[in-house]
């Protein structure tokens, strides 16, 4: 019985049962989108991606990304995991770049890898942006259940970003305030629509965290997409990257930064973040994790 290679790979993390899961599916060539959706509800996991030939063949490969109920132009972890993935498959241990290709367009990526493990870092195709829509922070702690007063430290407020998917950014005092979030569907969706897209989910984070290399703790929530909570979001700290630069007084040169998130779920993610300042604008951002391979097998779909 034919069948399709696959991986399940915890991603951000060095550590097998933490981080963010991912499943990687290689010999898709045949597989329409709706077959894709399918086989990412079936895996059930906040991701799955799909490995095709390159458009452009000096590129590695094309991937395509879903969630359990639609597909999106781009995501961290995914990006991580299956630069980790492709590499060992097809490359081995050593160091290694190369160049994804995704809906948002061609991403650049770093890979070391190192028996089961590996590490990928890659740089943002888009740098984020500020979106300007009005909104009303009273409503997006009620939203939130987050006490109004718990909302904003140091320069940072309520602001929403995209690096190619939108996140309405909640900064908040305390790790206590991080924790007792909730995103109740109906109520966060009615907050914010932006015309054309889906709802922005929101990244509530704070400074500091439980781990002495983090710089800041944070969570995603987004149940309206079958993701009750997300262990580790890359995309989402691309997009965080735009409020760094707003809402902190970076100089020019390299600044690193280290987001712990999943803490909460028991699956603790750790996201490199990586800002290059020019002389006075945001030059480029990379974000780099550890990815280790958990399963393998055959896909019969």
């Amino acid at each position: 019985m034919s069948g399709r290679n696959y991986c399940v790979y915890d991603v951000f993390s060095v550590d097998v049962l933490a981080g963010n899961q991912l499943a990687v599916v290689f010999d898709c060539d045949g597989l329409d989108t709706s077959r894709m959706q399918a086989i990412a509800r079936e895996f059930n996991l906040s991701e799955t991606v799909f490995v095709l030939p390159p458009a452009d063949l000096r590129n590695e490969a094309h991937i395509r990304i879903f969630l359990p109920t639609r597909e999106l132009p781009f995501a961290g972890h995914p990006t991580v995991g299956s630069a980790v993935a492709i590499a060992q498959l097809r490359r081995g241990a050593g160091s290694h770049a190369f160049v994804l290709e995704e809906a948002v367009g061609e991403v650049s990526c770093r890979v070391d890898i190192g028996g089961d493990a590996g590490r990928a870092e890659f740089d943002l195709p888009r740098l984020p942006q500020r979106i300007e829509v009005s909104i009303d922070p009273a409503r997006v702690a009620r939203a939130l259940s987050i006490a109004e007063g718990e909302l904003g430290f140091r320069r940072h407020v309520v602001s929403l970003w995209s690096a190619g998917v939108p996140y309405v950014l909640v900064p908040v005092k305390t790790r206590a305030a991080v924790s007792a979030a909730k995103a109740e569907s109906e109520t966060f969706l009615s907050l914010l629509h932006l015309p054309g897209a889906v709802p922005a989910a929101p990244y509530i984070y704070c400074a500091g965290g439980d781990h002495e290399s983090s710089n800041f703790h944070a969570r995603m929530l987004a149940p309206w997409d079958g993701i009750p909570e997300d262990p580790a979001t890359g995309s989402a700290a691309a997009a965080m990257a735009g409020a760094l630069v707003a809402f902190e007084q970076l100089a020019k040169g390299v600044h690193c930064r280290r987001i712990e998130q999943g803490v909460e779920m028991g699956r603790a993610s750790f996201i490199d973040l990586t800002l290059t300042m020019g002389q006075d604008a945001l030059s480029k951002v990379s974000i780099g994790g550890h990815a280790v391979k958990v399963a393998e097998g055959r896909l019969f779909a």
